[in-house]
């Protein structure tokens, strides 16, 4: 955040600049002294509204290519009134399917970790127990254990998955792995 706070006032000051610079070149006196003030102004706003609306799209781009996003709701607030005409994102799920660990004795038995992405927030990892055969996942909350067999001890049970449930379709698709070896073996 104090990063963006600094590029903020770095963009204001450029653009002051180039005003300031501007004024000096079309020697433009007393009459264009509003010029310099509202180019820093206006430098600031346009700064933080790329940088809120572009967030989304660097941050998943910057992402490794077996992550899958599994939901990323856009915005409205009232403190910013123009979210309401363009929504923003400003979190997202998502599960990095290289990191699906499928058991040995069940291979519809999966655990994966959904990463809960936020600006400004550091990133929260919740970790799933997902049953692909039955449809049913599980939150492994501390003290919850998952066996190789699919039976969980501890407090958390499983419970039915949400139909279309993003987390459960990227958990029980295929690895990324097999995909490329299938892809291999095909041709």
């Amino acid at each position: 955040m104090l990063l963006d706070l600094v590029a903020t006032v770095t963009a204001g000051a450029g653009l002051a600049g180039v005003a300031m610079l501007a004024r000096q070149l079309l020697r433009r006196g007393e009459g264009s002294r509003w010029l310099v003030p509202v180019a820093a102004g206006a430098g600031m706003l346009l700064f933080s509204a790329w940088n809120e609306y572009s967030w989304f799209a660097r941050t998943t781009a910057a992402l490794p290519a077996g992550v899958a996003i599994l939901s990323a709701p856009a915005d409205r607030s009232g403190l910013r009134p123009w979210t309401y005409l363009v929504p923003v994102t400003t979190r997202f799920l998502a599960m990095d399917r290289a990191g699906v660990a499928v058991s040995a004795a069940d291979a519809a038995i999966r655990r994966a970790e959904v990463m809960i992405v936020e600006r400004w927030v550091g990133t929260r990892r919740l970790p799933l127990a997902f049953d692909c055969r039955s449809g049913r996942q599980a939150l492994l909350v501390e003290g919850t254990a998952l066996a190789p067999d699919g039976t969980l001890s501890g407090a958390s049970g499983w419970g039915a998955a949400p139909p279309d449930d993003p987390a459960q379709a990227a958990a029980c698709a295929p690895a990324p792995d097999a995909d490329q070896a299938a892809k291999g073996s095909a041709g």
